[in-house]
Protein backbone atom coordinates (compact mmCIF):
# COMPACT_ATOMS: atom_id res chain seq x y z
CA UNK A 1 0.00 0.00 0.00
CA UNK A 2 1.21 3.59 -0.85
CA UNK A 3 2.17 5.61 2.01
CA UNK A 4 -0.41 8.12 1.91
CA UNK A 5 0.86 11.71 4.03
CA UNK A 6 -0.87 12.66 6.97
CA UNK A 7 -4.04 14.94 6.11
CA UNK A 8 -2.01 17.78 8.60
CA UNK A 9 0.72 17.97 5.76
CA UNK A 10 -2.17 18.60 2.83
CA UNK A 11 -3.34 21.17 5.33
CA UNK A 12 -0.33 22.71 5.55
CA UNK A 13 0.91 22.83 1.88
CA UNK A 14 -2.50 22.44 -0.61
CA UNK A 15 -4.72 24.86 2.09
CA UNK A 16 -2.53 27.10 4.55
CA UNK A 17 0.52 27.95 2.22
CA UNK A 18 -1.46 29.03 -0.89
CA UNK A 19 -3.47 31.19 1.01
CA UNK A 20 -0.98 32.59 2.99
CA UNK A 21 -2.07 31.75 6.49
CA UNK A 22 -0.41 31.00 9.75
CA UNK A 23 -1.87 28.12 11.67
CA UNK A 24 -3.08 30.89 14.20
CA UNK A 25 -5.29 32.52 11.01
CA UNK A 26 -6.47 29.41 9.83
CA UNK A 27 -7.41 27.93 13.41
CA UNK A 28 -9.71 31.26 14.45
CA UNK A 29 -11.21 30.97 11.19
CA UNK A 30 -11.88 27.08 11.72
CA UNK A 31 -12.95 27.77 15.62
CA UNK A 32 -10.43 25.90 17.20
CA UNK A 33 -7.73 26.46 19.39
CA UNK A 34 -4.51 26.72 17.65
CA UNK A 35 -2.57 23.86 19.78
CA UNK A 36 -5.24 21.73 18.08
CA UNK A 37 -4.48 22.95 14.70
CA UNK A 38 -0.78 22.77 15.44
CA UNK A 39 -1.10 19.15 16.39
CA UNK A 40 -3.16 18.08 13.61
CA UNK A 41 -0.59 20.15 11.13
CA UNK A 42 2.44 18.57 12.87
CA UNK A 43 1.03 14.98 12.41
CA UNK A 44 0.18 14.14 16.12
CA UNK A 45 -3.57 14.49 16.48
CA UNK A 46 -6.11 12.92 13.44
CA UNK A 47 -8.96 14.40 11.96
CA UNK A 48 -12.16 13.90 13.76
CA UNK A 49 -15.89 14.14 12.26
CA UNK A 50 -16.37 17.44 13.83
CA UNK A 51 -12.63 18.89 12.66
CA UNK A 52 -13.61 17.32 9.36
CA UNK A 53 -16.47 19.39 8.97
CA UNK A 54 -14.60 22.80 10.06
CA UNK A 55 -12.17 22.02 7.41
CA UNK A 56 -14.88 21.23 4.79
CA UNK A 57 -16.68 24.57 5.85
CA UNK A 58 -13.21 26.56 5.78
CA UNK A 59 -11.34 24.87 3.01
CA UNK A 60 -13.94 22.74 0.62
CA UNK A 61 -14.03 19.39 0.13
CA UNK A 62 -16.95 17.19 1.45
CA UNK A 63 -16.20 16.35 5.30
CA UNK A 64 -16.17 12.40 4.29
CA UNK A 65 -12.67 13.05 2.05
CA UNK A 66 -11.12 14.60 4.85
CA UNK A 67 -11.73 11.59 6.78
CA UNK A 68 -11.10 9.91 4.26
CA UNK A 69 -7.92 10.81 3.54
CA UNK A 70 -7.43 9.85 7.92
CA UNK A 71 -8.77 6.56 6.95
CA UNK A 72 -6.36 6.22 4.64
CA UNK A 73 -3.26 7.42 6.45
CA UNK A 74 -4.43 5.60 9.28
CA UNK A 75 -4.81 2.21 7.44
CA UNK A 76 -1.09 2.70 5.75
CA UNK A 77 0.53 2.77 9.30
CA UNK A 78 -1.05 -0.32 10.03
CA UNK A 79 -0.75 -2.20 7.29
CA UNK A 80 3.15 -3.35 7.69
CA UNK A 81 2.01 -4.65 11.20
CA UNK A 82 -1.42 -6.70 9.73
CA UNK A 83 0.06 -10.61 9.61
CA UNK A 84 1.31 -9.77 13.80
CA UNK A 85 -2.44 -9.19 14.55
CA UNK A 86 -4.38 -12.28 15.68
CA UNK A 87 -7.96 -12.76 15.19
CA UNK A 88 -9.95 -15.95 14.94
CA UNK A 89 -11.75 -16.41 12.06
CA UNK A 90 -15.57 -15.87 13.54
CA UNK A 91 -17.52 -16.72 10.08
CA UNK A 92 -17.48 -17.46 6.60
CA UNK A 93 -17.22 -14.17 4.34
Amino acid sequence: MKNPPHPGEVIRTLCLEPLGLTVTDAARGLGVAEEILAGLIDGHDRISPEMAIRLSKGFGGSAESWLRQQMQYDLAQIADQADEIDVKRLGSA
